[in-house]
């Protein structure tokens, strides 16, 4: 299964404020330690606030930092709420012509259980966790652009 790119952004930024959460972040300073272009932060961060996962102050010494709740929210039910897609699948083509096997195909329920399963797994695991406890660290994230 493949994360959207808007959450893996939402993953990194909490990844990296939980492994520096005693320190306020820019938006900017967080883009540059993920590899992430500023815009796509910049939306990550706004959709977090909104979820209570970050708080942001504004002004010269503001920044982001990671919540109590942001640190305890589990990875599946984030990535779940992040990505409302009904289906890994698409059965019907661009040109709006459902796929002619739709009335007998078995797939597109063996994905949605796959993926379930998939998000069950890791709703074992949270924020917190992916970081280790009193992590400061920089972690080494690749670059997406």
């Amino acid at each position: 299964m493949k994360l959207s790119v808007f959450s893996d952004v939402c993953l990194r930024t909490l990844m990296l404020l939980a492994s520096r959460r005693d320190e306020l972040i820019t938006t900017r300073d967080i883009a540059e330690q993920i590899g992430v272009p500023y815009n796509h932060v910049a939306k990550a961060v706004l959709e977090l606030r909104n979820r209570l996962a970050i708080e942001v102050s504004r002004g010269r010494h503001g920044g982001s930092r990671i919540t109590a709740h942001g640190l305890q929210l589990t990875v599946g039910a984030l990535l779940r709420d992040l990505d409302p897609r009904a289906d890994v699948v698409d059965c019907v083509s661009a040109h709006g012509v459902a796929c002619p096997l739709l009335s007998q195909c078995a797939l597109r329920s063996a994905l949605r259980r796959a993926r379930e399963a998939f998000y069950a797994e890791l709703d074992g695991m949270r924020i917190e966790d992916l970081t280790g406890t009193a992590s400061t660290a920089m972690l080494p994230f690749p670059v997406l652009r």
